[in-house]
């Protein structure tokens, strides 16, 4: 099936990764405040600072969790309507990060990222990492989960 470009100017959507970066903030805001923000704001790469609803929050025992729906734009990626679920632990390792369900493993050499770690780009990696240093927080496990991950998977070159 091809998509066409719609007439017009293109509606502005946002990466995986900008989603997780704000889920990440709002998890981890809520885990050190007990408070979640909604919406969250984050600063991209280039400076552009947008804000983002919840879609999900949910805190446990040295935990916290938040949500984020990814509006795409018109870009037609097959995550777009997807809920990016960031739980973040805090942890004596670092900024560390997980892969949850859905989201895959890298299992060949050849990308930015090490084989037997977590499918997440080096720019939202460094996107998070900026996030938990804005928060104080230099040991932090960030798991990222992407609800039906595994399917829309099929429908990737990834």
């Amino acid at each position: 099936m091809r998509i066409e470009k719609p007439e017009g100017e293109l509606r502005r959507g946002w990466t995986t990764g900008a989603c997780a970066a704000a889920a990440t903030k709002a998890a981890l805001t809520a885990l050190l405040t007990g408070k979640f923000p909604d919406p969250v704001s984050i600063t991209l790469p280039k400076g552009e600072t947008p804000s983002f609803a919840l879609s999900l929050e949910g805190r446990g025992e040295g935990w916290a969790q938040a949500g984020i729906i990814k509006d795409a734009g018109d870009d037609p990626d097959v995550t777009h309507g997807c809920t990016i679920v960031v739980t973040v632990r805090l942890r004596g390792q670092g900024v560390t990060f997980k892969a949850g369900a859905g989201v895959g493993m890298v299992t060949k050499a050849g990308l930015p990222v090490a084989v037997g770690e977590a499918a997440i780009n080096p720019t939202p990696r460094e996107m998070m990492r900026r996030v938990a240093r804005e928060l104080g927080a230099s040991d932090v496990e960030i798991e990222i989960s992407i609800p039906g991950g595994e399917a829309i998977a099929q429908k990737t070159w990834n």
